[in-house]
């Protein structure tokens, strides 16, 4: 082979993996809202419930009115929508967050926990208080009775650990306890509470629903589930997805935040999570 044939496939070589690396960034950082779909059967569902379930939006936007995200959860048709915390960032401006939060509680029944990011907002009271005002329900070790299409369940949800701040150490032990205690058996029941990583804690309800992690942050497809996460470090366990532990299960979601971050997402889209309740197949 002479020198200048050997130049050309050397010249096409450096082209075509300059072209793979920029297509593996390139689909690397789409930060397109992703939606995730967890079915969940079980004997007391006799009637199928649709839960719409936010975490993490952490004041960022989603276009004009947030209505890219609101228009995935309309399609979805969802019974309920629940927030996982971290909606208000303390670091951003509150303008996105709050117009979501007005659209949620005029559409929907919608229940609301804390995140650590609310409990860093030093008017927190004004934060919770405004919340309040578009209809929507701040759980604090409480119980609600939900009933969708003939089909009760029981949702329970519970502050950020950060609530030791405005209380002390064991505000957060208070409010597991008081929602464990009402817990009735018979009764598929959903806890809301922020922090994956508690997951131990959690076994005396049926489907625990968390943020926090932000997916890791870093993925890679079969290879990396997660490069960091809040409370657990580096390659966290639970940084999104389904988790079965038996007696009760635990869905992590990736969450919203985008521009709040340092660092950007990778192989890691923002998600919205659809969770459909539904009797087990005869």
């Amino acid at each position: 082979m002479n020198k200048k044939r050997t130049q050309k496939l050397s010249k096409r070589s450096r082209v075509i993996v300059s072209g793979l690396i920029l297509a593996f960034l390139i689909v690397g950082l789409d930060h397109r809202v992703l939606v995730v779909n967890y079915p969940i059967r079980d004997a007391r569902i006799t009637s199928p419930v649709r839960i719409a379930f936010v975490s993490d939006l952490h004041s960022c936007s989603y276009g004009e009115d947030q209505i890219r995200l609101t228009r995935l959860i309309d399609a979805s048709k969802p019974d309920v929508l629940l927030l996982g915390g971290d909606i208000v960032d303390d670091g951003l401006s509150e303008k996105k967050a709050w117009e979501f939060l007005e659209w949620a509680g005029k559409n929907y029944p919608t229940y609301y926990v804390t995140g650590n990011h609310e409990l860093w907002i030093d008017d927190f009271d004004r934060v919770i208080e405004q919340i309040r005002d578009y209809g929507i329900t701040v759980m604090a070790g409480d119980q609600a009775e939900l009933s969708f299409n003939g089909q009760r369940i029981d949702l329970y949800g519970i502050d950020d650990p950060e609530i030791r701040k405005l209380f002390d150490d064991n505000e957060w032990y208070r409010q597991l306890d008081n929602a464990s205690r009402q817990v009735d058996p018979e009764i598929y029941s959903v806890l809301l509470s922020h922090r994956p990583e508690r997951y131990q804690m959690y076994s005396g309800f049926d489907l625990i629903l968390s943020g926090h992690a932000h997916g890791g942050q870093w993925r890679l497809p079969k290879l990396l589930n997660g490069l960091f996460a809040p409370n657990q470090g580096l390659f966290p366990q639970y940084a999104g997805g389904l988790y079965d532990f038996g007696s009760y299960r635990m869905i992590v979601s990736r969450g919203l935040a985008r521009e709040s971050t340092l660092i950007p997402r990778f192989y890691n889209r923002p998600e919205y999570v659809v969770i459909d309740l539904l009797p087990i197949e005869k």
